[in-house]
């Protein structure tokens, strides 16, 4: 059954981002299915609970996701949200008769078969020969990056490493101008606060914007590679010698999609894992002493501190779950950062030991909606780590509890700030 409890929780308040490992503890022991008094939303908080659902991707629509990112103010679009919406096509140059009775599809909204028909065009782009081809760049990308904490300078793990690893990468991709590379970094900013975090209260205008300029960059590069096919990513999903290709709207999603997906995963995972080294200095000195060590670091700190700690559905029949029922048409919320703390799949589940061969996290998803990206963000991960972890038993971090991105979606520090030994 559905249990309430005394205390609030609401999966979109900040009221909890700072640790919110403590209240997913109690939700798991005596709510495991909790409905928030002020939306409604029902939380998933167990492991067991959380993988249904994963597993059920019909009965558990994907367009709850769509339904959570875009609600902004939940006062609905108002005047200044028609006219972005104006401005957004006008940008984009696209014909709002083409739009009418449709919405553009993306990949993590869609469900089978839609959704299938969509990820056996884009995973041409991430088979295992390609994602392997792109270690060489990225342990270039990598050196150039520690050059200057190699140099004894201050150095943050995030700014000077973290985000320069995966938006080079994925702009690259991509086939976007070195000169650009800043723009995505904002334009994905803007997306995630705009849709998860402070800047909801814009509305529609928020995210169209950067979507719009996202858009209008890449048009002409999608065009191109429509007429002159190459080797890059555009051109593997576009290229008409194939008989399934993207069209137009779905190009642009799936584009808008790698863009956030593809950095923010990657950014928090380094971030995240640098952290949970730092405060843990007996892991770190394993990972020290045996550099193999790092892969299985990397996968823990995914199960210990998620980057993405909620994923939300909407059901489309009655549910019935282990722990409890939802009612057909309701807006669900999977904790994946409680689900990777459960306790009964998971030995001691708050302790961050990378020596752990645990039983398969749920950090990048599960069944259909698997992330696409995971094979690319663990090799980012694991070349970035590879050259980070010999240098940090000679720096240190002055600020243990660093200030996080604003998002209730993804988690991450802002800054994670190297100091040369005292």
């Amino acid at each position: 059954m559905s249990l309430d409890y005394p205390f609030d929780y609401e999966p979109m308040s900040k009221d909890h981002w700072a640790d919110p490992y403590p209240v997913y503890k109690e939700l798991r022991e005596n709510a495991p299915v909790y409905k928030s008094p002020e939306t409604g939303t029902y939380c998933l908080s167990r492991y067991e609970d959380v993988e249904f659902a994963l597993r059920q991707p019909l009965l558990f629509s994907s367009n709850g996701m769509e339904k959570a990112l875009m609600a902004g103010d939940g006062n609905g679009p108002g005047l200044r949200d028609l006219l972005a919406i104006g401005g957004f096509m006008l940008r984009a140059r696209i014909n709002p008769l083409n739009m009418l009775g449709s919405r553009p599809p993306n990949l993590i909204t869609e469900d089978p078969p839609n959704h299938d028909d969509m990820r056996a065009v884009v995973n041409r782009g991430f088979t295992p020969r390609r994602i392997s081809a792109l270690e060489p760049r990225m342990r270039e990308i990598v050196d150039g990056c520690m050059a200057k904490l190699r140099r004894g300078e201050s150095f943050d793990v995030v700014r000077d490493l973290a985000v320069m690893l995966p938006v080079t990468v994925i702009a690259e991709m991509l086939g976007v101008e070195p000169e650009r590379h800043a723009d995505f970094k904002r334009w994905s900013d803007a997306i995630v606060s705009a849709s998860t975090g402070a800047d909801r209260s814009l509305g529609l205008r928020g995210i169209l914007k950067p979507l719009g300029e996202l858009r209008g960059y890449m048009r002409h590069i999608v065009k191109q590679r429509r007429l002159h096919p190459g080797d890059d990513l555009i051109s593997v999903l576009v290229d008409p010698k194939h008989e399934e290709t993207l069209g137009e709207e779905e190009i642009f999603g799936f584009i808008a999609l790698l863009l956030v997906a593809g950095n923010e995963t990657t950014t928090n995972l380094i971030g995240n894992a640098t952290l949970a080294l730092l405060s843990h200095p007996d892991e770190l000195a394993k990972v020290q002493a045996d550099p193999s060590l790092v892969p299985q670091m990397l996968e823990e700190t995914v199960r210990w501190d998620t980057p993405v700690q909620i994923l939300f559905r909407g059901t489309s029949d009655l549910a019935k779950l282990p722990s409890g029922t939802i009612p057909a048409g309701s807006q669900v919320a999977l904790l994946l950062g409680s689900a990777s703390r459960d306790a009964s799949v998971y030995e001691d589940p708050d302790r961050f030991d990378v020596s752990r061969s645990p039983r398969p996290h749920l950090g990048f998803g599960y069944g259909v909606h698997f992330c696409l990206g995971a094979s690319l963000a663990r090799l980012e991960g694991k070349v970035a780590m590879e050259a980070l972890v010999p240098e940090l038993p000679v720096t240190r971090e002055p600020r243990p509890t660093p200030e996080l991105i604003d998002s209730f979606v993804v988690r991450g520090p802002r800054s994670v700030e190297l100091l040369p030994a005292q």
